[in-house]
């Protein structure tokens, strides 16, 4: 795997539910700077890697290091303290509390001055929220709903952010937007853990990938290496 220089680092990663076991041995890296992204069928365990990163899954074997420190088993508490973001599957705001209001309670955390020069540049930085500031959450498109999600978990300024499967139900036109936004996000250097089923695009636009099958380790390499190795493309990329 090679996680010299590695912000985030699993090694033999094994967790479940109760008498389940989801991962059985995984090992991943992600570096500063990278978009790194997991793709795999249903049920590889993807959703419970990142569930397990945030300690909201308790590990039952391996290593999980983030910034050279063990975090494995701390609460979800602890390792946003400690700089990283999670953005889960689905839409998990407040939708009868406007856009602005959401921003703010993504700061609960924050006691210090700039919470309010914070959520103003979010606002700014996503003219599509910045436009409906005042809007309930709930009433945004699944795609603007997305965004608002990703920029909730920026205002505690992480060094790497878990996102979940960002592009699921969003039509063709708001994939484009949420893939970029996360792009920019990432330029902006935040690096990124990001599940995905649209593997292609998700791929396209990583710096490295993971493919993982039945909770397992099957291929790693550079987003291109994956997107061109035909094993992937026959059993990942639908060919």
């Amino acid at each position: 795997m090679g996680g010299d220089g590695a912000l985030l680092e699993l090694h033999e990663v094994v967790a479940g539910y109760e008498e389940v076991e989801v991962l059985r041995g995984v090992s991943l890296a992600v570096r500063a700077g990278e978009i790194v992204c997991i793709i795999g069928a249903n049920g590889a365990g993807k959703s419970t890697l990142l569930r397990t990163v945030f300690g909201m899954v308790q590990p039952r074997e391996g290593t999980i290091r983030f910034a050279g420190e063990e975090i494995a088993g701390r609460p979800p508490t602890e390792v946003l303290e400690r700089g990283l973001g999670y953005v889960p599957q689905g839409r998990c705001n407040f939708p009868a509390m406007s856009v602005e209001e959401n921003l703010e309670m993504g700061a609960y955390t924050r006691t210090d001055a700039r919470v309010r020069h914070d959520v103003e540049e979010l606002l700014e930085r996503f003219p599509m929220l910045g436009a409906k500031r005042r809007a309930p959450a709930g009433t945004l498109s699944g795609g603007q709903q997305q965004i608002l999600e990703i920029a909730i978990a920026l205002l505690l300024h992480p060094r790497v952010l878990l996102i979940d499967e960002p592009s699921l139900g969003l039509d063709p036109r708001m994939v484009e937007i949420v893939f970029s936004t996360i792009v920019a996000i990432n330029r902006a250097g935040t690096a990124v853990l990001m599940v995905e089923q649209n593997a292609k695009q998700a791929l396209a636009i990583s710096h490295r990938g993971f493919v993982l099958e039945l909770g397992r380790n099957r291929f790693e390499g550079t987003g291109q290496a994956l997107l061109d190795n035909p094993d992937v493309r026959a059993h990942y990329l639908g060919g």
